[in-house]
Formats: C-alpha cells, sequence, structure tokens
C-alpha cells in the first residue's frame, strides 16, 4: 500500500489508528487492503500535500461519490482553505521582509552589535 500510494507505512498506520481510514482485514500477518482503501489513502494524500488539515480531510471524505456529493459545501472548505493559505503566505511575505530588512543592517553597526540578535531579544 505504501509504495502503491507513496505514502509512508507510518502515515498509514497513524491514519488507521485516528480513523481516517478503516483498518484493513488482516491475511495472516498482513494488511490486505482493497481498491477502495488505495483510493481513499490517494486522496488523502493529495488533499494533505495541498496543506488541507485532519480535520478538513474528513469533511471532505463525507462529501466524496458514494455518500451524497454537495459541490457547494466542498467549495466552501476549499475557498476557506485557500483564504488561509493566502493570509500564511501574507504572513510569510512579512517575515522574509523584515528578515531581509535585519540582514542588511548586518555589517552596517558597530563590531559589538548585531542587528538581528538585537530584534530577536526585543532591543531592536
Amino acid at each position: 500500500m505504501a509504495k502503491r500510494t507513496g505514502c509512508n507505512i507510518e502515515t498509514i498506520r497513524y491514519y488507521e489508528r485516528i480513523g481516517v481510514i478503516d483498518p484493513p482485514p488482516r491475511r495472516g500477518a498482513y494488511r490486505d487492503y482493497g481498491p477502495c482503501d488505495t483510493e481513499r489513502l490517494r486522496f488523502i494524500r493529495r488533499a494533505r500535500e495541498l496543506g488541507f488539515s485532519l480535520e478538513e480531510v474528513r469533511a471532505l471524505l463525507d462529501l466524496t461519490p458514494g455518500h451524497e456529493v454537495r459541490c457547494d459545501e466542498v467549495q466552501s472548505i476549499a475557498e476557506q482553505h485557500l483564504a488561509s493559505v493566502r493570509a500564511k503566505r501574507a504572513d510569510l511575505e512579512r517575515m522574509e521582509n523584515a528578515l531581509a530588512k535585519l540582514i542588511e543592517q548586518c555589517g552596517t553597526t558597530s563590531v559589538d552589535r548585531c542587528p538581528v540578535l538585537e530584534s530577536l531579544a526585543g532591543e531592536g
């Protein structure tokens, strides 16, 4: 299953423990995953790669085919996630700008001062 989905074995077991995927029947010491399990795990992996939280993944799984598909609810979850991604991106850009300004100041102050360290210490 790990090879088929590109998902780490420990991650698969974690998903089983928290109930995101059902533990499959066993054949001796081996777990016997079916095609539906593979599809579900690939879905989860792709959603996680896009940054969806496990809570969001659960909600999306509840809205997937096989259930009554409610595209408006899926869209709402995706829009909320996109807003979160955009907010994180804006935060990262602010951090980038702040760090770049501090780094530019390095070497422009006296030898016994460091703008980066002073800023981290709350002195800048």
